[in-house]
């Protein structure tokens, strides 16, 4: 099924600015890039961490930017969610990747098997250096550069997205969803929480599919997607002037109760 224009827009501006992004931090590769979500939930009674094994493999490495060899991702995952969780388990992280748990996608080449950590912030004043994280995905401001460039200070290379009906809209449009969704305890989130129709029946979609499988549910949605329904075909349209003379018969207004107002 094909894409809506807008659609495959965003996903070559995102695709391209990735790829700026991952050459400053000296990462190539010849597929296409890929991004894996590791989301973790506060309270750590819920955990989402899209591993993906088909993807990762215990060679994948990740490259966080001072020298030494990759580290091994895919074996120190676990010990990451343990320190999002509770910070007493962080020191356990080799010093060099002892940030990671601030990170919100993991984005490489699977055919380099490099990746590397990447933090996602609405509000680019919150946006932090840490150990073991390289780039920062942050919205445009209007009025300051959009390059993609390295910050010295926060050691982070900064990529700037477009927001309003881009990719970073779309990125917090669909994780508020989810948050609401685990703080509902896989119920209906309240109207509050979720205001917005569309949103809502989002969730209202994953209620129904609470008792199935994660990956199950990601399958059967899919189908429900239908990305290339309104497809559109931009073009010019001719106007034509029509002859002849117009011809009024009647007119209708409305009659004042002072009848000498407009004597």
């Amino acid at each position: 099924m094909s894409r809506t224009d807008n659609e495959r827009r965003q996903t070559w501006r995102f695709k391209s600015r990735v790829r700026d992004a991952a050459k400053l931090c000296k990462l190539t590769g010849q597929a296409p890039p890929k991004s894996i979500l590791f989301g973790l939930e506060k309270t750590g009674t819920q955990q989402l961490i899209d591993t993906a094994e088909d993807v990762l493999t215990d060679e994948s490495g990740l490259l966080y930017g001072t020298r030494g060899q990759p580290a091994k991702l895919k074996r120190h995952l676990n010990q990451i969610a343990g320190a999002f969780r509770n910070r007493q388990t962080r020191p356990a992280l080799p010093y060099s990747i002892r940030g990671l748990w601030k990170a919100d996608l993991f984005v490489g080449y699977t055919d380099a098997e490099r990746w590397v950590a990447t933090t996602v912030k609405i509000n680019p004043s919150q946006l932090e250096g840490a150990a073991g994280l390289r780039i920062g995905i942050v919205p445009t401001k209007q009025g300051a550069r959009d390059a993609v460039r390295k910050d010295e200070n926060k050691n982070l290379i900064i990529c700037p997205l477009h927001h309003d009906q881009d990719f970073m809209q779309t990125f917090y449009e669909g994780w508020r969803i989810v948050q609401a969704f685990i703080d509902a305890d896989g119920q209906m989130p309240k109207e509050a929480s979720l205001p917005r129709p569309a949103h809502r029946e989002v969730a209202r979609i994953l209620t129904e599919r609470r008792d199935f499988a994660v990956i199950d549910v990601v399958e059967a949605i899919g189908a429900f997607s239908q990305p290339g329904l309104l497809e559109t075909d931009d073009k010019q349209v001719d106007t034509k002037t029509l002859k002849g003379q117009s011809n009024t018969d009647l007119v209708i207004a409305p009659l004042s109760s002072d009848r000498g107002l407009f004597d």
